[in-house]
């Protein structure tokens, strides 16, 4: 069986609801999305930070979760820890656990996510890493046609065709033009990320999870 992690980008996120502070609104958003990743099965997770955000890792993961330290936080800077390229960030893992704990580790297929997604279903990003059986690379759009990405999946390593994504602008129609043949990316169901107020309005309070998120904005006056 394939050797599957899943990977929490911790990258800063674009806003913040007005008089919520921005670091408390960051680490909500942190903490919903790496609980949603410790109820997926049959794969791993870990989370992925710059040194500069050490810190966020630190108060959201769970006992035992790899940390990897990326130079920058991007799908691509994550690929290359994962694949052992990046041995600076390898040895940098999960310090909790013991050092070179994802150096030693080796994946055969990845998924990296988005830390502002906080009500994402787990089945969502289930679908991510599927098509890797037949496809080099998945990708999950934001819903409605929105710029950017939920996520992407890749063997590793991966493609050497597989562009450097930013997930705030990227669409799946930029992964397919780079690969060989359009068919080599799969294109996954998408989910809403909370980057501005019109996304804030569509969160369902009957969805299970996102507690964290849930329990900061209720705590403001409305």
């Amino acid at each position: 069986m394939a050797r599957r992690v899943v990977v929490a980008l911790l990258a800063p996120v674009a806003w913040t609801p007005p008089g919520i502070d921005p670091t408390r609104w960051r680490t909500a958003l942190a903490e919903d999305v790496v609980d949603l990743l410790a109820t997926l099965n049959e794969v791993e997770t870990a989370v992925a930070v710059t040194p500069g955000d050490r810190w966020l890792a630190d108060a959201v993961v769970w006992p035992g979760t790899a940390v990897y330290e990326v130079p920058e936080p991007t799908v691509n800077a994550v690929f290359a820890a994962l694949a052992g390229t990046d041995r600076a960030a390898a040895a940098g893992a999960d310090r909790a656990a013991a050092a070179g704990t994802a150096e030693r580790a080796h994946y055969d297929q990845a998924a990296v996510v988005v830390a502002d997604a906080p009500d994402v279903p787990g089945l969502t990003l289930g679908k991510l890493l599927r098509p890797l059986s037949s496809r080099p690379v998945a990708v999950a759009p934001v819903e409605d046609g929105v710029p950017g990405l939920l996520g992407v999946a890749a063997r590793l390593p991966v493609p050497d065709w597989l562009p450097v994504l930013d997930l705030e602008t990227a669409a799946p129609a930029e992964v397919r033009a780079a690969a060989p043949r359009p068919g080599d990316v799969a294109v996954t169901v998408g989910w809403r990320r909370l980057r501005g107020p019109a996304d804030l309005a569509v969160l369902d309070p009957a969805v299970e999870g996102w507690e964290a998120t849930r329990a900061l904005l209720s705590a403001q006056p409305h």
